[in-house]
């Protein structure tokens, strides 16, 4: 599977490219689902695998349609190599590891946009450049939406519209997104006419 295809909206629609490898005293992997295909096809790319392995430290978790490519990671043998059970889990165990990272460290993020944009904004609350991070999409499109009435998260929205899991409210998921809560935007598609919801459709796969 190759990088997945976004297509151009607005602004504040997340760009992807391929990974590139880079030179960095520490190569930080952070990868869910698919995104070890885009982590493997970046190692095939460089010239000094094997010297970016030993300075790499992988985490991966499942993606959201089950896939696991944990041991396909594991087997390229980094020098750290840690598999969660789920993006929070792996979101915990990144925030360690950037206490003691320094400038001069490579980002690469792949897989879901729910996973790229909540590790993107981990890595740059701790003062890291943009410059300094990479991201890849693959995989699946479903999408982590905020509900502008309450504020609430729903993660792997695959419909739209799509009923908040917080305050019930139905809701368009819009292609605007917000890099500080590293989610799109849902908003009341039946304000002006209750009860007037078009029938769901599923989107995001």
């Amino acid at each position: 599977m190759t990088l997945t295809p976004v297509e151009p909206t607005i602004r504040s629609r997340p760009v992807y490219a391929p990974l590139e490898p880079r030179p960095g005293h520490l190569h930080l992997i952070v990868a869910d689902g698919e995104g070890a295909e885009a982590v493997t096809d970046m190692l095939a790319k460089s010239a000094d695998a094997g010297n970016l392995l030993a300075a790499a430290h992988v985490m991966y978790c499942p993606g959201p349609n089950g896939t696991d490519m944990a041991d396909r990671l594991a087997a390229l043998g980094p020098t750290q190599f840690y598999r969660g059970p789920t993006i929070p889990a792996l979101l915990t165990r990144l925030e360690r590891v950037l206490l003691d990272a320094r400038m001069g460290t490579q980002f690469y993020l792949a897989g879901t946009e729910g996973l790229c944009g909540q590790a993107e904004r981990a890595i740059m609350q701790t003062g890291f450049p943009a410059t300094a991070i990479q991201k890849e999409h693959r995989g699946s499109t479903v999408r982590r939406v905020q509900c502008v009435h309450c504020k609430g998260i729903t993660e792997n929205v695959s419909t739209d519209p799509f009923t908040c899991s917080h305050c019930g409210l139905n809701l368009f998921v819009r292609d605007h997104y917000s890099r500080r809560l590293a989610a799109f935007q849902g908003v009341n598609i039946d304000a002006e006419d209750p009860g007037q919801v078009p029938e769901a459709v599923v989107r995001f796969k």
